[in-house]
């Protein structure tokens, strides 16, 4: 079946901000007299804000809260959002894009605070039909649950839909879904072989996002 909506993940697709969350990791480790190296922010990317705190407390065996943790990073990220909006070239324009034909939906781990500001500031607040804060989903990427949540809340079948990812995690949460996989890895942070391999088309930049792209999806996804 052709497809009915397109479902955006935020953080690296729409938001250029690896780089944000790598240098507020950083810092936040550096404080501490420790080290975040990009090992570390591999593991952290596309999960949920549990989860990634989860991943700190362990990399940096730290003793503090993961709340404090959270609270701690979203302010740095947040500080670095209004230094200089780090939308990718044509995303904002690919969603846009994707909306005159399909329904949208945005389906990001990023904490609700992240979400709502890049919402606010893009005005993608008043195009995507649904949007889905990871926060509120238990389970966070490589699980497939918040591509599930925001298929239901759609009323759109795995195979009506496609998905735009950057991280491993994202990629194979979409995989997990059953869902159409555009893979757009972040600049910088490249996509393992065997990942990309799961991507039904790959982007190099969201610049090249286009309606054709989509049209080419139709059938079953698990066995193209």
């Amino acid at each position: 079946m052709p497809i009915e909506a397109v479902i955006f993940d935020m953080e690296g697709v729409l938001m250029g901000s690896e780089p944000y969350w790598t240098r507020a990791r950083q810092s936040f480790a550096r404080d501490l007299g420790k080290d975040w190296t990009m090992d570390d922010q591999r593991a952290a990317m596309g999960r949920n804000t549990i989860e990634w705190a989860r991943v700190m407390q362990q990399r940096l065996h730290l003793d503090m809260p993961a709340e404090q943790v959270i609270q701690d990073v979203i302010r740095r990220v947040l500080a670095l959002y209004d230094e200089s909006f780090p939308a990718r070239p044509g995303a904002i324009e690919a969603v846009h894009l994707a909306a005159r034909h399909f329904r949208v939906a945005l389906a990001s781990g990023s904490p609700t605070a992240v979400i709502d500001y890049v919402m606010q500031h893009s005005g993608l607040d008043q195009v995507f039909e649904v949007i889905v804060h990871g926060d509120t989903i238990p389970n966070g990427k490589p699980a497939p649950d918040i591509y599930r949540e925001a298929l239901q809340r759609l009323g759109v079948e795995p195979s009506g839909a496609v998905g735009i990812e950057d991280s491993t995690n994202g990629v194979r949460a979409l995989h997990n879904a059953g869902m159409w996989i555009i893979a757009a890895p972040s600049p910088g942070f490249p996509l393992p072989a065997e990942v990309e391999a799961l991507a039904h088309h790959v982007l190099q930049s969201m610049a090249d996002f286009d309606l054709a792209i989509l049209t080419s999806f139709d059938g079953n996804p698990m066995l193209s």
